[in-house]
């Protein structure tokens, strides 16, 4: 039983560590080390199996548990922007946003997604990998179709640009739409960061050991270079966010999970509006059977988020729309 423990400790303690390792993508960049990024990846596995540990600790009564609980304490944050359970917020909203990765909407959804749109009746949509000329909103604006994202609204547009030309040919887009609400006007920020391409068979495990020790090697090199092509994607939307004269919503498909480098420098200065209202699972990305949360919406501080809620009802694209309601303080 002592060799047993001895193990679970090197086993736990090496968990601690690639753990803390995640926090440092809040300050090493991939394109310096893009190892760091890709822990962000693993965190509900890891934190989950920190916290199974810590429990086995705890029953089998040893004081190396209240060490592994002070220190878990170091990832309460991370867990948060997963799972999280703020209590509901009565007070109503001064305009809501809903956010969503329509995955190119083909044809034979084109009128359920109009309808689901509709319904919905937020004040400013956000859609990424969207072909706006291919619907109208009855009651809506249209801004200025990106190449792939689509900004519509029942307010005023005052000017639309593309951010840094799409990211320069990464094959990401962005744009950013200036919408005047109720007498002020806010900028919102709609991105879709470079995507991974990955198909459910590259990442599907089949218990060959050569044929999955290849894939994993596959999907090493697709992520590394797509880190640090995110690295310089989000140097430009941050520069789109401070330089603007107006409050900031930013919305949309980062590609990228909580606790990586993409989350820490995009939401700087920013509010999550899941961590500040939130409840429950964050997962908005569904075609794999793990969870990932890849869709967002932040606002500056001086923006108030009252709720944020994932609809899981929807499915008509792989991604869950994601909708949070805001007042201005």
């Amino acid at each position: 039983m002592k060799v047993i423990r001895l193990l679970l400790l090197f086993l736990h303690t090496g968990i601690l560590l690639l753990l803390a390792g995640m926090l440092l993508n809040a300050y090493i960049p991939p394109k310096v080390f893009p190892w760091l990024n890709l822990l962000s990846l693993g965190f509900p596995v890891l934190m989950a199996g920190y916290l199974l540990l810590t429990l086995f600790w705890i029953i089998s009564w040893k004081k190396r548990a209240f060490v592994f609980l002070l220190l878990g304490l170091l990832f309460f944050n991370a867990t948060l922007r997963w799972i999280n359970y703020m209590p509901v917020q009565r007070e109503p909203s001064d305009f809501t946003v809903l956010s969503f990765n329509t995955r190119g909407e083909k044809e034979t959804v084109v009128n359920e997604l109009k309808s689901y749109l509709l319904s919905q009746q937020a004040d400013v949509i956000l859609l990424q990998e969207n072909r706006g000329n291919k619907i109208e909103l009855k009651g809506y604006n249209r801004g200025k179709a990106g190449s792939l994202t689509t900004v519509f609204t029942r307010h005023e547009i005052e000017d639309q640009q593309r951010i840094g030309s799409d990211f320069s040919d990464t094959g990401s887009y962005g744009t950013w739409t200036d919408i005047r609400i109720k007498g002020k006007t806010y900028r919102f920020i709609n991105v879709y960061l470079h995507p991974f391409k990955f198909e459910k068979s590259m990442v599907t495990m089949n218990g060959n050991n050569q044929e999955d020790e290849e894939k994993i090697k596959s999907i090493i090199k697709k992520l590394m270079p797509t880190f640090k092509i995110h690295q310089e994607e989000v140097t430009i939307i941050r520069k789109a966010i401070e330089e603007s004269p107006h409050p900031v919503i930013l919305g949309g498909d980062f590609n990228s999970v909580p606790n990586s480098y993409e989350y820490y420098h995009l939401g700087k200065g920013l509010k999550d509006a899941f961590t500040e209202s939130g409840k429950g699972s964050a997962t908005s990305f569904h075609d794999y059977k793990f969870p990932i949360r890849i869709d967002y919406i932040f606002a500056s501080p001086s923006i108030k988020p009252l709720r944020y809620t994932v609809d899981r009802s929807v499915r008509i694209s792989d991604h869950f729309p994601v909708t949070a309601g805001f007042k201005t303080e």
